[in-house]
């Protein structure tokens, strides 16, 4: 305010002007703080953007469909994004940076591993916090499920996984990263019944994205 005063005096600012500028600082500064609320919210491991991804690395990545993808329109429709591919490519890294775009977009964002997130709704089976664990997956504008099938399903993973699907089915977005070919996710449900359920829900409304190339985590040449 204080500077905002001097600059007033400095420039012969109007009434009007004075007010405008005090007003759209705290506008930006609401703007600012809510952008940090949805950033903390989305629990990112890490915070990663489209504009430090080094597309040069891995000239095969689709980078014209990824900044598409960036424009977070598939939010506005609740559709999917699957991202597929071997290890250390950047699906993480690009599921953030999407991520991030949506929380810089206003939309509620929500980053977790598939094997933290069955944890979790394994965990409120037995505390009796089973829907209330289910909502907080359901809920969020943009849900990020990452490296799915690094690991078997067992138990009521399965059916787990289904229900956080079927309950955000055309009522928010998803964005799930594997290192398993979309034609190798099938078989994660166990049953053949609910595989075929789940699997028309994720690929109805969805932007597969295969990235392959080499890994980030190899040494570079000189």
């Amino acid at each position: 305010m204080e500077l905002r005063e001097r600059q007033a005096s400095d420039d012969n600012l109007t009434n009007r002007d004075f007010l405008f500028h005090v007003l759209n600082d705290e506008v930006e500064r609401r703007e600012a703080k809510q952008l940090h609320l949805r950033l903390r919210r989305a629990a990112f491991d890490s915070q990663r953007t489209i504009e430090d991804f080094d597309f040069t690395y891995n000239p095969q990545i689709p980078k014209a469909k990824v900044v598409d993808l960036a424009t977070c329109h598939f939010v506005e429709r609740h559709e999917n994004v699957l991202l597929v591919g071997p290890t250390g490519v950047g699906k993480s890294h690009l599921a953030q940076a999407l991520g991030h775009r949506a929380c810089r977009a206003g939309y509620s964002v929500l980053y977790i591993a598939a094997h933290e997130m069955l944890t979790k709704l394994r965990a409120s089976r037995a505390d009796g916090s089973y829907d209330r664990c289910l909502a907080k997956f359901a809920s969020p504008d943009l849900l990020i499920i990452d490296d799915l099938g690094l690991r078997p399903l067992e138990n009521d993973e399965p059916i787990d996984l289904y229900e956080v699907i079927r309950q955000r089915y055309e009522r928010g977005a998803m964005i799930v990263t594997s290192n398993r070919a979309i034609e190798e996710w099938p078989p994660l449900f166990i049953d053949e019944l609910l595989a075929s359920a789940a699997m028309e829900r994720v690929q109805h409304h969805a932007h597969v994205v295969v990235i392959e190339g080499r890994s980030f985590r190899q040494p570079r040449s000189a």
